[in-house]
């Protein structure tokens, strides 16, 4: 069965306890999405909101980093509760530095290490770090906004890489992130897709726990 991590930049943050809570008894993620105004073209939210979910997080907080150098954040964001913690392909290819530089960060702090990447990289650019980190996420939107039309050709993208995986003989939660609803949850998680993201489709919905329990497959 998938997990489901709902995006809290979808929630309501004039009652986010609300929605936190919530979640601790519905999904299986909290999902943060961070976002600078440099790498993607938005502002999103940092550490104040993480202090103040932490506290009532009974579920793992899994960060997405949509930032140019993560590196100097990594730490201070798994010492926030991060369990888990992406960043972007494109951010070390902006800074010149290795995803391995990155990894190893992610890993000293304590928390899991994922890669992230756009629509328009290839997903074969991940290929050379499947025994490196500990899970993809696959952008299904590009990264920057919320409410975005699902892009199909990230169904086969995922696949492409669940393939990949099973011909090394290695497992790896694959994350999606964009446009995912209980409409295409399902060919996703039969795609290779382990980890589903979503915002608009939970917090948007009249019941949210329904929405959740709709997208597990």
């Amino acid at each position: 069965m998938v997990k489901i991590a709902p995006s809290i930049l979808a929630g309501d943050f004039l009652h986010l306890e609300k929605d936190i809570r919530m979640l601790n008894e519905h999904a299986d993620l909290l999902h943060f999405d961070v976002m600078d105004g440099s790498l993607v073209p938005n502002l999103s939210f940092g550490f104040p909101i993480m202090d103040a979910v932490a506290p009532i997080a009974e579920i793992p907080m899994d960060v997405h980093l949509m930032i140019v150098n993560p590196d100097k954040y990594i730490e201070r964001f798994a010492k926030a509760g991060a369990s888990y913690i992406s960043f972007h392909l494109e951010a070390a290819d902006l800074a010149g530095k290795g995803v391995s530089e990155y990894v190893s960060l992610i890993h000293e702090s304590g928390a899991r290490a994922g890669l992230a990447i756009n629509p328009d990289i290839p997903v074969e650019r991940l290929f050379p770090y499947i025994e490196e980190v500990d899970f993809f996420l696959v952008m299904s939107v590009f990264a920057g906004f919320g409410g975005q039309r699902f892009i199909e050709d990230s169904i086969e993208r995922i696949a492409v890489l669940k393939a990949e995986m099973d011909r090394r003989g290695v497992c790896k939660d694959i994350e999606v992130d964009g446009g995912v609803s209980s409409s295409n949850a399902r060919v996703l998680s039969e795609a290779g897709a382990t980890i589903l993201v979503a915002g608009s489709s939970v917090f948007k919905a009249e019941d949210p726990a329904m929405a959740i329990a709709e997208m597990r497959v």
